[in-house]
């Protein structure tokens, strides 16, 4: 589990392929690594890793095909940057909104507006997801935990302060950039638990507008 805080930037040094999978190794001089061991996770732009060799300034995580196909790895390469969380402990301060680390979706940076002291960026998502994005609700961006300040449809607004730009890889976003989305998991929750008793069954179609009338959410 993470904050959606980033503690740091690493660099991707090699990508080795493994068949269909891929050897990741990420480093980081400024990743406090004295409190990792074999086998924790580390949020590499939002994607939830599993150590398998380590060393005091770098990490070693294998990215399986799925995991390829459903992020943005797919468009990484040696020398690019990623935001860095290591997993969250009980102790931790909440800074941010619970993350779990599980991608959702990849979405695209469509616009970038400069004012004078925040940037404006808009997201579009994956239309699947669009149900999930609210008007001042979260959205984890490449791991970063952020307020959506606008919502159209599928695309979505956010104001990212000086900081943000400089302490993560949003200052490098161009328009076109490909960015891992994950939702708010309490909008997920919601979704199942408003199937009620339908939830059980296979293959449930999920909520829209005719389940809402049904089951009384809707006035006719």
């Amino acid at each position: 589990m993470f904050t959606g805080i980033i503690q740091a930037l690493g660099t991707i040094k090699k990508l080795d392929n493994h068949g269909n999978d891929i050897r990741l190794t990420v480093s980081s001089p400024t990743l406090d690594m004295s409190d990792v061991a074999l086998g924790d996770s580390i949020a590499t732009n939002g994607v939830c890793l599993t150590v398998t060799d380590m060393g005091p300034d770098y990490y070693c995580a294998d990215v399986s095909a799925e995991t390829i196909k459903l992020t943005g790895f797919a468009h990484y390469s040696a020398g690019s940057t990623v935001n860095l969380e290591k997993a969250m402990r009980p102790s931790d301060r909440l800074g941010g909104h619970i993350v779990s680390g599980h991608v959702d979706g990849v979405g695209e940076v469509t616009q970038i507006i400069k004012h004078s002291d925040y940037v404006e960026f808009w997201v579009k998502a994956p239309e699947a997801l669009a149900k999930y994005i609210a008007h001042k609700g979260s959205i984890t961006v490449d791991g970063i935990s952020l307020t959506v300040n606008e919502v159209n449809g599928a695309e979505f607004m956010l104001w990212i302060i000086p900081h943000t730009l400089q302490e993560t890889i949003m200052g490098s976003y161009k328009v076109g950039t490909a960015v891992n989305l994950e939702v708010d998991v309490i909008a997920r929750y919601l979704e199942r638990l408003m199937l009620g008793d339908k939830a059980a069954e296979p293959k449930s179609k999920g909520i829209d507008m005719a389940f809402l009338a049904e089951n009384g959410f809707l006035r006719k």
